[in-house]
């Protein structure tokens, strides 16, 4: 399914009845092969808007997956890149990944929830890129939090989001109806596998991100299409 290296419509299958922590073990060897991965011409893009190369001294990356934008952020960061992932079979791919990847800032995996971050002001920036429908609504205004909780007084929290799509195209229903087959599949078997689509939209992002207390700047075409063509930008926040 999907590229010919990717996961089978069975191993689809068993991830998606597992716990979220066994799910993207099993997922982690061939995640790289499939659609969830966030492109690299979005990461490069995305990346770029956070400075020239060396010019950050430290950077943190949510929900770092396989190591993605660990690997963009890495010629950026001058000190360290620190990935952290619920996952121990996505660190382990990504430790594996990046074995060539370029810079000289240190390399840091860390397996722990995106909710409880366990640090306090170390991070000149944060980022997470395609994370967002792993974390339940009513559990936003805690992710922002613990971002705020991280970041250094002006840092950043850079992310790619877009407005809610319009409900006259088929992709709106095909989400939402992937989001009820979710939740029903919640309510009849344990344990739950948190994943859904149209999560931590403008503008409920940047009024999550304005009530912590940060300056919500989105920048619309900062994207090659034909990403911005479909309503993605890139929003960096920043701590006050």
């Amino acid at each position: 399914m999907f590229h010919p290296k990717g996961p089978s419509f069975m191993e689809l299958m068993q991830q998606g009845l597992s716990s979220m922590e066994r799910g993207y073990d099993l997922l982690a060897p061939k995640f790289d092969y499939t659609p969830f991965r966030t492109p690299d011409d979005v990461l490069k893009a995305s990346v770029e808007l956070a400075g020239p190369a060396a010019s950050v001294e430290s950077a943190l990356d949510v929900c770092c997956g396989t190591g993605a934008a660990m690997r963009h952020l890495r010629p950026l960061c001058h000190k360290r890149v620190v990935g952290v992932d619920l996952s121990q079979g996505m660190l382990d791919e990504a430790r594996r990944r990046l074995t060539d990847a370029p810079g000289t800032a240190a390399l840091e995996w860390v397996r722990g929830d995106a909710l409880e971050l366990p640090w306090r002001e170390e991070f000149e920036l944060v980022t997470s890129f395609g994370a967002f429908g792993h974390i339940p609504e009513e559990d936003e205004p805690r992710l922002v939090e613990a971002v705020h909780r991280v970041l250094k007084p002006g840092g950043r929290f850079l992310f790619v989001t877009g407005e809610e799509p319009s409900r006259l195209r088929p992709g709106y229903w095909l989400a939402r109806a992937f989001n009820t087959a979710m939740r029903v599949r919640n309510a009849v078997w344990k344990p739950p596998f948190v994943m859904y689509y149209l999560t931590f939209l403008l503008p409920r992002a940047r009024a999550l991100l304005e009530a912590q207390g940060f300056q919500v700047d989105v920048h619309a075409d900062a994207l090659p299409e034909p990403y911005g063509r479909h309503g993605l930008c890139v929003v960096i926040a920043t701590r006050r």
